[in-house]
């Protein structure tokens, strides 16, 4: 009896964390134009971060581009390579960056991995041995023990590869097979990641190299993790890093002033998309003022039904106001894009959603250069014609039963 009524306790402190913590309610004093540069100023002030200016992307489409591309940067390297993921899944997808770290270790490179304890649970079997047997270290972040329970709502989402502190991938697929091949008849999934040389590099380590101190203790001071970076192109990138612990996250704060900014254009791809009541206002104000705003999501072949239905409960209040929605049906889309008034575009992990802004870990770049908006533009209005327009109408003539279903599902916008 006793130790129902503590598990019975338990689960009450649980919720009322989960559920009841307080949000913070997000405004912009003074909306600034993104291409400003009093913008710059700002963001940089207030996000405590630099706008590194010459360096080169490479935007990479979908798992067939961007697992080989990381194979590939991984058997060049010389000194070391650090990988952090949320999921990291034993199958082809994993082999294939697994073959290629054993290799390199057993040639005395030095190979870190941080994964997250719960999306990559399956990594602690055959997978992992492999990895320490051949020198590589393994490091699980937020294990599920009993003096961590405060933080069980806490993971590293962030999608990191820096090889030689030169080279890094960055954005929102993890590794697994269902990015690279079909599945039990389920086409692969849509996703992007992108492939980073110049000055942004040591500031992608630097977000690593956070999560593996907080992991194990150890500080990454060698030369071999920090070399001189030269320039690499023409591309200005913004680190946008976010974490539990800075409560005002600043991807958040990025999020906020591009689109309180906006002039022109806002176009918006998440897998989960769960804006709150601030951010909604945000985009139906840009509507009203005369800015295309575009979101795509999943449709039917989601991953997430309930999130599906959470977030369809929010349209009746965008739709009216001009804000545009697309739901992805060719696969499951997990891709994760801003794009703003075609001067910026940022892409990484980060999901519009709670869970993205306020529990998770989350890495991010913010680009400012055409090149690399009008490259994701061309994905995003690929993606737009394999879309299907979801109108007013549309959404009145839903089923009774998702009409019935979509309050009870208000407690995802609190999670995810």
């Amino acid at each position: 009896m006793a130790w129902t009524i503590i598990g019975l306790g338990f689960l009450i402190w649980v919720l009322l964390v989960f559920l009841f913590t307080p949000r913070i309610d997000y405004r912009v004093t003074t909306p600034l134009r993104p291409d400003s540069d009093d913008f710059l100023h700002v963001v940089e002030a207030m996000c405590q971060a630099t706008v590194h200016r010459h360096n080169r992307v490479e935007v990479l489409t979908n798992g067939a581009q961007f697992y080989p591309a990381m194979r590939d940067a991984i058997l060049q390297a010389k000194a070391t390579i650090n990988l952090e993921a949320y999921i990291f899944a034993p199958g082809e997808a994993a082999d294939m960056l697994i073959d290629a770290m054993v290799a390199r270790a057993r040639d005395g490179v030095e190979v870190r991995l941080v994964l997250d304890a719960i999306g990559s649970a399956l990594m602690g079997g055959e997978s992992a041995r492999r990895l320490r047997d051949a020198g590589c270290h393994v490091r699980f972040y937020q294990p599920l023990t009993w003096y961590r329970l405060a933080r069980i709502n806490n993971r590293t989402h962030r999608e990191l590869l820096i090889i030689d502190g030169r080279i890094a991938f960055t954005g929102g697929a993890g590794v697994a097979d269902w990015w690279l091949k079909p599945i039990d008849g389920k086409p692969a999934w849509r996703d992007t990641m992108a492939r980073i040389e110049g000055p942004i590099v040591a500031s992608l380590q630097g977000v690593f190299a956070e999560n593996w101190l907080e992991c194990g203790g150890e500080i990454l001071s060698s030369p071999r993790d920090w070399p001189p970076l030269q320039p690499a192109g023409s591309t200005e990138a913004m680190l946008v890093k976010s974490s539990p612990s800075d409560r005002a996250t600043s991807s958040r704060v990025v999020f906020q002033m591009l689109i309180e900014g906006a002039v022109s254009e806002i176009d918006i791809s998440t897998p989960y998309f769960l804006p709150d009541r601030a951010l909604r206002q945000s985009l139906i104000r840009a509507a009203r003022r005369g800015v295309r705003v575009r979101v795509v999501v999943p449709g039917k072949r989601t991953d997430q039904g309930f999130v599906r239905l959470a977030s369809r409960r929010m349209y009746g209040e965008l739709l009216p106001s001009g804000v545009k929605i697309f739901e992805y049906r060719s696969a499951m889309t997990h891709v994760k894009a801003l794009l703003i008034d075609g001067t910026w575009a940022v892409i990484g992990t980060t999901n519009v959603d709670n869970r993205s802004f306020e529990h998770n870990d989350e890495v991010n770049v913010a680009f400012r250069e055409g090149a690399v908006v009008v490259r994701l533009n061309r994905d995003f209005e690929s993606d737009l014609a394999a879309s299907d327009e979801i109108t007013s109408e549309g959404w009145n003539r839903r089923s009774w039963l998702e009409k019935l279903a979509g309050p009870v599902c208000w407690i995802l916008e609190r999670q995810q």
